[in-house]
C-alpha cells in the first residue's frame, strides 16, 4: 500500500468513527503527498476526501467549484461519485435543497455504475435527507428503507445515522414503537463509537418522540444532552432546536417560568429582534412548527 493509500485509510477510519479533526488531517497528508509524488487522478481523489471533511465541519463554500471542476472532467464513476456527493452534502447543509437533490442522483448513478452497496447506502440516505427536510415524508422513508437494506449490517456511524433519520420518520407518522427501537439502536450504536458530532441529531429527535408520546420526563433528559452535546462542539442549528423542544416540554409540563427561560434564550441569541417570540411560542405547538432534519 502506497502513502497515499496509507493516509486515506487512516482518514476514512477517523470519519466513520465521526473523528473529523484527525480524518482532516491525514487527507491533508494525502492530498500534499499526491501533489508532490502522484498523478491527476490522486490528486482529485484526495481534493475529493479533504473537501468531504470540510463540508462537513460546515466550511465548505471554497471546496464547491473544485469538485465541480473534478465532476466535469473526470470520468472515473469513483471520483466523480465522491466529487458529486460531496457538492450535495454541502448544499443539504447549506439548505439549498434542490440543487443538493440534483447533485445526489448524480452521485446515485455513478455508484450504480459501480455496483458498490456501501455507496448506494450512503446515497440513498443522502437523498432521503433532501426529501425529509422539505417535509416529503413518506418518500424520504422510501430512501431511508432503502438505504438500511444495503449499508452493512454491523454496527457503524453511517448506519447509526440512517437508523435515526428513519426513526425521526416513523415518529412523524405516529409510529412511535418502530421510532423508538430505530432511535434507541442508533443511540447505542453512535455512542459505541463516541461519535458525539452525530448524537446530537438521534439525542434531538428522542426528544421529540417522547414530547409525541407524552413521556416528558425523558424528553426532557434527551433533550438536555442533546443541548449540552450541542454547546460543547459549537453545533447553534442543533442547539436552537434543542432550546425550541425543551421549552415546549417544560410548557406541556405546566412549568411556565422554565419554558419562557428556554424561549427568552432563543429570542436572546437567534431572533433578537422578536421580542414578542417567547409569548407566541408559549401560545403555539412547537412540534408544528419544528423539523429537526432540516
Amino acid at each position: 500500500m502506497s502513502t497515499f493509500e496509507e493516509l486515506r485509510s487512516l482518514g476514512e477510519k477517523a470519519v466513520r468513527s465521526g473523528q473529523l479533526d484527525a480524518a482532516q488531517s491525514y487527507f491533508d497528508q494525502a492530498l500534499a503527498w499526491a501533489r508532490e509524488h502522484g498523478e491527476q487522478p490522486q490528486i482529485d481523489l484526495g481534493l475529493c476526501n479533504r473537501a468531504a471533511v470540510v463540508i462537513e465541519s460546515g466550511h465548505g463554500d471554497g471546496e464547491v467549484p473544485h469538485l465541480r471542476e473534478i465532476l466535469v472532467r473526470n470520468i472515473d464513476p469513483f471520483i466523480c461519485q465522491l466529487a458529486a456527493y460531496n457538492i450535495s452534502r454541502h448544499y443539504e447543509l447549506t439548505k439549498n435543497y434542490k440543487k443538493s437533490l440534483f447533485y445526489a442522483r448524480i452521485a446515485l448513478d455513478r455508484a450504480a455504475v459501480l455496483g458498490r452497496r456501501e455507496w448506494l447506502a450512503s446515497t440513498h440516505n443522502l437523498i432521503g435527507n433532501t426529501l425529509l427536510a422539505e417535509s416529503h415524508i413518506d418518500q424520504a422513508s422510501r430512501e431511508y428503507e432503502q438505504a438500511l437494506e444495503l449499508v452493512a449490517p454491523e454496527p457503524t456511524v453511517a448506519r447509526g445515522q440512517i437508523l435515526d433519520n428513519l426513526g425521526y420518520c416513523r415518529s412523524l407518522q405516529g409510529r412511535h414503537a418502530e421510532a423508538y427501537g430505530l432511535l434507541y439502536e442508533s443511540l447505542r450504536m453512535l455512542r459505541r463509537f463516541g461519535a458525539q458530532r452525530y448524537e446530537v441529531s438521534v439525542r434531538l429527535d428522542l426528544c421529540f418522540a417522547h414530547l409525541e408520546t407524552g413521556r416528558y420526563h425523558d424528553s426532557r433528559r434527551h433533550g438536555m444532552a442533546a443541548l449540552a452535546l450541542a454547546e460543547a462542539i459549537d453545533d447553534r442549528a442543533s442547539v436552537k432546536n434543542a432550546l425550541y423542544l425543551l421549552g415546549e416540554v417544560a410548557n406541556l409540563s405546566d412549568d411556565l417560568s422554565a419554558a419562557r427561560g428556554y424561549f427568552s434564550r432563543l429570542h436572546r441569541d437567534f431572533f433578537p429582534e422578536a421580542g414578542y417570540l417567547p409569548e407566541f411560542l408559549l401560545a403555539v405547538d412547537i412540534r408544528k412548527l419544528v423539523n429537526l432534519h432540516a
